[in-house]
């Protein structure tokens, strides 16, 4: 694909499983990351940054296993300018249908000065490490990273030198969320305008949300030219994020008047998605948040209401279809037969086996005794509470809180590797006496990073969706887990983290250890 064809479709780049899971705490283990490449995939993204091969073997691992596993995307490497990186990256992703190579190397002055090269000696570090990779794999994305704060005639240069050298697509990242949509667009037009070359490429947009404008930012740089944006599932991403994909996409879609762009994302899987990535992350998505937030498509205000209810255009400008929302009148409750769980399931975009769907109806009939409704959410987490399941080492039987005013202790019994413990604590309150058992029976040494509750749905009988994120020696896991008792959702997050935990001890060194280059595009 080059500048002067199909100007009109934008390539939608997708790195959740590279940049996103930087942030910190978002670590996914080898299962997870295949699983949302398989998703990304089946959605219709145009190229999978799958990960650093060269961060780590279990790293190394999961890009290779993509490649393979990979259908219809491009699956993509990410590797230093340096020989070695790119070398280890091709090996992992040669075995891709349809294989990327992406190299950067920091251009502005503050990233020059970390490896002390002056500006010719990273033009020519730059004209060998591209030609290198072009000499291994036919499509070669090259990122000069904090290109927005690197001097506009040095960056025309560099660019200049990656296209002659091979490069196919040029990336130009705003690593530090730096521009605004007006100098975005003054970017790539300058590049366009100025550098040979540049209209046999594809110009690419990279944004980070530190000011609030990713979206807005990739967005100004496709009017003017790209047509490739670099995005995240739910804007995962380092510090503020990333540009998240939900919103680039739809705002296309929805604004295709003014922005008349397509991409191949099909939309109504956006939503399992966002869902999916939520979990397996440990980043819960804000109510607030553009297309997937909770309140996206819920109106309180009298007037809204009485707007959608005469006219939904007058308040929506998208249908929730159109991300994968349910919008079915199945109402779910204790009388509800596995048809109609079935039916509600497949109307959320969740398809299942018979085994699966069976343990899933048992959670659903327990759920339902304590709930007057089921809802969708409620759905979602029985189902990520049925993929989780497993031969854990540690599991809870029973657990007993007393607390008040005079007091907060706990009584647990646990299965450890099949026999059964029991003890009692206390602690400052519920959940902290609960650890605190869990601490007695099992005796760990990890760091608590995370203990966050939210509310799946509302009212008293709601059930909590808790996550818990445990740090040990550079390992970071999260568990997570439902219930409609909060504290005991607590506990089986806690014992879900620990018996991830435990899974990693179990492997070899580098395989557990993630090596995070906190310096990339």
């Amino acid at each position: 694909m080059t500048q002067t064809k199909d100007q009109d479709r934008v390539v939608i780049f997708d790195t959740t499983l590279r940049d996103g899971e930087q942030s910190p705490g978002a670590t996914m283990s080898h299962e997870e990351k295949l699983e949302i490449a398989g998703l990304l995939d089946e959605m219709g993204v145009d190229i999978i940054e799958a990960g650093f091969p060269i961060a780590s073997e279990g790293d190394f691992r999961a890009v290779s296993e993509i490649a393979k596993n990979a259908r219809n995307s491009v699956i993509c490497g990410l590797s230093r300018a340096q020989i070695p990186d790119i070398d280890r990256n091709w090996e992992a992703i040669q075995h891709a249908k349809r294989p990327r190579i992406h190299t950067f190397i920091g251009t502005s002055p503050l990233h020059r000065a970390i490896p002390n090269l002056d500006m010719d000696q990273m033009a020519e570090r730059i004209h060998e490490t591209v030609t290198h990779a072009r000499n291994l794999c036919d499509d070669v994305q090259w990122s000069p990273m904090d290109a927005t704060r690197t001097e506009r005639d040095y960056l025309c240069r560099v660019v200049e030198i990656a296209i002659k050298a091979g490069a196919t697509t040029i990336n130009i990242p705003d690593t530090v969320g730096y521009t605004a949509p007006r100098e975005s667009a003054e970017i790539i037009r300058m590049l366009l305008e100025r550098v040979p070359g540049a209209d046999e490429v594809v110009f690419s947009t990279h944004c980070h949300n530190d000011l609030g404008m990713a979206t807005a930012n990739s967005l100004a740089a496709v009017e003017a030219g790209a047509r490739q944006i670099e995005c995240t599932i739910n804007g995962l991403g380092e510090r503020a994020g990333n540009t998240a994909l939900e919103e680039v996409v739809m705002a296309l879609r929805v604004r295709n008047d003014i922005m008349p762009y397509r991409t191949g994302i099909d939309t109504t899987k956006i939503m399992n998605l966002s869902r999916r990535v939520a979990t397996v992350s440990g980043f819960a998505v804000q109510f607030n948040k553009a297309i997937v937030g909770k309140n996206a498509f819920l109106h309180e205000s009298g007037i809204h209401q009485d707007g959608v209810l005469k006219n939904v255009e007058t308040f929506e400008i998208m249908k929730p279809a159109d991300i994968g929302l349910n919008e079915d009148n199945i109402v779910l409750g204790k009388h509800s037969g596995r048809a109609a769980l079935r039916s509600k399931l497949k109307g959320l975009g969740i398809e299942m086996g018979e085994n699966q769907l069976k343990d899933v109806f048992v959670r659903f009939k327990d759920l339902a005794d304590r709930k007057k409704e089921v809802y969708d959410e409620d759905l979602i987490a029985l189902v990520q509470m049925s993929d989780d399941a497993g031969a854990d080492r540690l599991a809870l039987k029973r657990l007993r809180v007393v607390c008040g005013t005079e007091g907060q202790e706990a009584e647990m019994t646990m299965l450890v590797d099949g026999a059964e413990k029991e003890v009692s604590s206390t602690g400052d309150g519920p959940v902290d006496a609960a650890f605190n058992c869990i601490k007695a029976i099992f005796p760990h040494d990890v760091r608590l990073q995370l203990y966050q509750v939210h509310a799946v749905t509302e009212g008293t009988d709601a059930q909590a969706t808790v996550s818990v994120r445990l740090e040990e020696d550079g390992r970071i896991v999260t568990g997570q887990s439902a219930d409609t008792d909060t504290v005991v959702a607590s506990v089986k997050a806690y014992i879900h983290a620990l018996n991830r935990l435990l899974v990693r001890r179990g492997k070899t060194g580098s395989d557990t250890r993630e090596i995070s280059y906190k310096d990339v595009s």
